[in-house]
């Protein structure tokens, strides 16, 4: 398994950076909060720059690059908080399409993607903590040519910066994918920490969709497996997310601790900060490491992928935890006031560690994968 960047994947994560620091800055991501409106320049810039067409196949017009590009980009992304239809798209919708989608399918949808034309997000979870596949309670049925679609989903990425949603339901014993105009569906906005990137109630009020946008052949077993696995890239890239925000997080703390003073030395100076930097250098680290450990599996189609994604995305939520309590301990008072940046970086990740599975969830999972269940 290779765990080494390549020189083009460490060029790629310098010019992205590069990028959202000159365009994504921290002026732009108040700007969103405050007026709730999205940020259409920084997409055309990314669109641009082809950044929905990384990972998409040559044959449906993108670049045909691997998911550890998506995975780079995903982890700056988050160092930055950026807001924007561009982590629902590549890392929710696109893989959907691309594992569940039939070629004509994947032709339509993804095409769009890498050009720009169509974005997306995906519907899973029909309550707010029960994101695993098997949990799925929507229902789908033939009703003559169409399929017809009832039920709510919550914890929906973007759905007013979206142009289409990829709603998963069960169908009979198994489970579809169908791609929904968001036009067609209500959309309810949630309450959520993160202002940078909307969620919201979509409800599905027996909508009907035609056969050319039932993804694959829902409610069989290559349908059910092909979600599964799309759903692991989507967990692992907010997991990746996560880790590039609290790692900016963190950066903005050792910078504070160096210049603070109190009794005439830098805070940074006293054993207790001392102990705390490192404990949150140490969450980070291990979270980064099982992130890249998991990229690594889903690129190779390794038979551990689906451990190793919760393994993932229990020690990003574990981390985050840590980093956003000891980062606004560390800030003190400042720390709790809307005039500093910490909370951005504090309430995208809390947002990110409630969506797609908490630790305790994915924690479980890997103990069923080795055979450890409860008495």
């Amino acid at each position: 398994m290779e765990l080494d960047f390549t020189d083009d994947q460490e060029e790629l994560r310098a010019s992205v950076r590069s990028f959202l620091d000159k365009e994504c800055s921290l002026e732009l991501v108040r700007a969103v909060v405050e007026s709730g409106e999205a940020p259409e320049k920084l997409w055309g810039s990314m669109v641009a720059l082809d950044w929905p067409a990384l990972a998409i196949p040559e044959e449906n017009g993108g670049i045909g690059l691997s998911i550890v590009e998506t995975a780079v980009v995903v982890e700056e992304l988050g160092r930055s908080i950026a807001p924007g239809p561009l982590v629902p798209t590549v890392t929710q919708f696109a893989p959907v399409v691309r594992e569940v989608g039939t070629p004509g399918q994947r032709q339509r949808f993804l095409s769009g993607v890498a050009s720009g034309s169509i974005t997306g997000t995906v519907a899973v979870a029909d309550h707010p903590r029960r994101w695993f596949l098997d949990e799925v309670g929507m229902t789908a049925w033939r009703d003559g040519d169409r399929w017809v679609l009832d039920g709510t989903k919550v914890g929906v990425m973007a759905p007013g910066e979206v142009d289409e949603i990829a709603v998963v339901a069960r169908v009979g014993d198994g489970f579809g994918a169908f791609v929904v105009p968001a036009a067609d569906t209500r959309v309810s906005p949630m309450h959520s920490l993160d202002a940078t990137r909307p969620l919201a109630t979509v409800d599905l009020d027996r909508v009907k969709v035609p056969d050319d946008r039932a993804l694959g052949e829902p409610g069989g077993a290559a349908s059910g497996a092909g979600i599964r696995r799309a759903l692991e890239e989507s967990t692992l890239a907010l997991a990746l997310e996560t880790v590039g925000a609290v790692d900016a997080l963190f950066q903005l703390v050792l910078a504070y601790i160096k210049e603070r003073q109190q009794f005439g030395v830098v805070v940074g100076s006293f054993q207790a900060m001392k102990h705390k930097m490192s404990n949150m250098f140490i969450a980070i680290e291990r979270a980064r490491a099982l992130c890249y450990y998991a990229v690594a599996a889903v690129e190779e189609d390794d038979e551990r992928r689906a451990a190793a994604v919760a393994m993932a995305k229990a020690a990003s939520d574990e981390c985050q935890h840590l980093v956003c309590q000891e980062s606004i301990q560390s800030f003190g008072g400042i720390g709790f006031t809307w005039e500093h940046d910490c909370h951005l970086f504090v309430k995208r990740a809390a947002t990110n560690a409630a969506l797609f599975g908490r630790s305790a969830d994915h924690s479980l999972a890997v103990a069923a994968s080795i055979g450890v269940v409860a008495s």
